[in-house]
């Protein structure tokens, strides 16, 4: 089967497969770094132990993703040589400093303060030990602001200048970093991050009230999460709002695939929730649409007028049913976050947050839905640039290197059968400290063994305090 893809595709697919598990632990890290900031700030000012609980039960599960994270990382980093060396040479003068930024400032101070976040609880004083949660906090953000910035640049690229050998050379760095996109993708995936984050914490909170509804660590990490969850959704609804907005403005095509519009509309664009996508006959099948929507929502007007895929070349079409129904999975998660916030209000108003088992499963069911819709978005960005790897300026076909398809395919079936395997366990793993109850005295990975430490066998009570 595998002599049906060529080298390009196959080394597509490779990235692909590499980044969405990648992207998988820093969606959760990012969001979850700061709520471990939250929990130890609450711990310092009001001496409750619960939180203090909570913030040593979650931080094994954030060290565990971290290194995930980061192991994963680094493996996508040798395929910009191996599988895109002409991307590489043609855009490394811009891409590559913005990665070297990150590793700099994001990734030295993660990596200085790890250490103390993690072992030094009962070796520092708290304020050093709460400068250093915070520092892996800003550190996580930082490390998004740089990628972003590269990915975004790739995505509207400004401020370059083209060299006689089609390098793409650095005019204005400013121009670059702040490229048009790359406030709305900031936002956007932060929002991201922090609505992924709440889901598990919620889920992990709904499990464990269903089990003991009196327990105070469920109780104090599920209303966190909702309250969280109930501020964040709406505003990250207005976020891709805006998102959309300025994809429209930059990235019209993408928008067309993503809306299914094969022809121009002189008199409202209809907004297709759902059909079949045609590349070949160039229309939508067994469509359901609400007519004039798109225009309503694209230029919040009934009867302005869109642009279709016929004013566009198809070979500049990007694979139209792909990034359609991504586009609806994230919406459609979106939409099912936007109601357990509002459930969640509710329950909340009247009282019953701890005792409506139909929230808690509710909630359950929504823990994975974060990494499905950032997984979804993802593709919907990455495959609606597409034919492009610089938008409008390098073609994906041109920036691959030089390999044959066999070669390429054994990476891949190499990088599939390895992950699977060690990402696997390590998840695996996470999921079984995850369903241990919080509980007073928790311990910490400071504390001797870290099977022990994770609560995985019994270990002895200790004080709640650090120094």
């Amino acid at each position: 089967m595998l002599e049906a893809f060529d080298a390009t595709l196959l080394a597509r697919l490779q990235f692909a497969f590499t980044v969405s598990f990648h992207f998988i632990f820093p969606s959760f890290t990012i969001g979850l770094a700061s709520y471990l900031a939250v929990l130890e700030a609450l711990w310092l000012w009001t001496g409750r132990s619960v939180y203090l609980d909570l913030f040593k039960y979650w931080l094994k599960i954030f060290a565990l993703s971290f290194g995930m994270g980061v192991v994963s990382g680094i493996v996508m980093s040798y395929q910009f040589g191996t599988n895109w060396a002409v991307f590489s040479d043609r855009a490394g003068p811009i891409v590559g400093p913005l990665m070297a930024y990150e590793v700099l400032t994001a990734f030295f101070l993660e990596a200085g303060f790890l250490g103390v976040m993690l072992f030094g609880m009962n070796r520092v004083g708290r304020t050093l030990h709460f400068v250093a949660t915070l520092a892996v906090a800003v550190g996580t953000f930082i490390s998004a602001f740089w990628i972003l910035s590269a990915n975004s640049w790739m995505q509207t690229p400004t401020g370059y200048a083209m060299a006689a050998n089609g390098q793409f050379l650095p005019a204005d760095w400013l121009a670059i970093i702040f490229n048009p996109s790359f406030p709305y993708r900031l936002v956007h995936t932060v929002f991201a991050a922090y609505l992924t984050t709440a889901l598990v914490v919620g889920a992990v909170g709904a499990w464990h009230l269903l089990r003991e509804s009196s327990n105070d660590g469920a109780r104090t990490m599920f209303s966190m999460a909702m309250g969280m969850i109930t501020v964040v959704a709406p505003l990250q609804i207005l976020a891709g709002d805006q998102h959309g907005l300025n994809t429209l403005e930059h990235q019209p095509v993408k928008v067309m695939a993503m809306e299914g519009h094969f022809k121009s509309y002189d008199n409202g664009a209809p907004l297709v929730l759902f059909a079949w996508p045609d590349m070949a006959q160039a229309k939508n099948l067994y469509a359901i649409e609400i007519p004039k929507g798109s225009s309503l929502i694209l230029k919040h007007s009934l009867d302005a007028p869109l642009k279709g895929l016929d004013t566009v070349d198809r070979k500049d079409w990007p694979p139209v049913p792909i990034v359609f129904w991504a586009f609806r999975i994230m919406v459609g998660l979106g939409t099912l976050m936007l109601l357990l916030a509002v459930v969640s209000l509710w329950a909340r108003v009247r009282h019953g947050l701890y005792d409506w088992p139909l929230l808690h499963r509710f909630a359950i069911a929504m823990g994975p839905a974060g990494f499905v819709a950032v997984i979804a978005g993802w593709v919907t960005t990455e495959v609606g640039r597409q034919p492009y790897t610089v938008h409008g300026l390098l073609r994906t076909a041109d920036s691959v290197s030089p390999l044959q398809a066999p070669a390429v395919a054994v990476s891949l079936l190499a990088f599939i059968v390895v992950y699977f395997i060690v990402f696997g366990a390590g998840v695996l793993y996470i999921l079984r400290l995850m369903s241990q109850s919080p509980r007073r005295g928790e311990q910490g990975p400071e504390r001797g063994h870290p099977v022990r430490a994770a609560g995985i066998t019994p270990a002895p009570q200790v004080s709640e305090g650090g120094n």
